[in-house]
């Protein structure tokens, strides 16, 4: 059996993950076992890797949405991505980068949050849309207190 052309061009527009395919081939009407088979041989020709489409998500949400660790691990895992390709994926997001991209963050919402009148209330408010991005409690701890100090 060869690969269907829909599916090829489906994988082909972007990287995608075994389980967005498997759904895909469903919708497409394939049953089980030739799902399988279809995913099987794109795995065989390198259409589909895994490890490749947990970098590239990993980077991407990162580099456009500024997300942290933590919320790119959730969504792979989501995604059913195996640990391996997981830790890969972290891998790559370069430390400096993502400290950098943690304290421009924390700058752009102390401006936006300025208007409160306590400080702790500020910092509640930084603190939790910081976790929220994904980003780890003890860097946004000590992001939060570093440049609440500054001002």
């Amino acid at each position: 059996m060869e690969i269907k052309a829909a599916i090829l061009y489906y994988c082909k527009y972007q990287e995608r993950c075994h389980s967005e395919v498997r759904n895909k081939l469903f919708e497409l009407g394939f049953n089980s076992s030739e799902a399988e088979e279809q995913l099987a041989k794109l795995i065989e020709t390198g259409v589909l890797n895994e490890e490749r489409y947990a970098k590239a998500y990993a980077g991407g949400k990162f580099r456009m949405k500024q997300w942290g660790r933590e919320k790119i691990r959730q969504q792979l895992k989501l995604r059913k991505i195996s640990d391996y390709c997981i830790r890969k994926a972290m891998a790559e997001i370069n430390e400096e980068d993502y400290e950098n991209t943690l304290i421009k963050l924390t700058i752009k919402k102390l401006k936006e949050i300025k208007r409160d009148r306590s400080e702790m209330s500020r910092k509640s408010k930084l603190y939790r849309y910081l976790v929220q991005k994904g980003y780890e409690q003890d860097l946004v701890m000590k992001a939060i207190n570093d440049n609440t100090k500054k001002r």
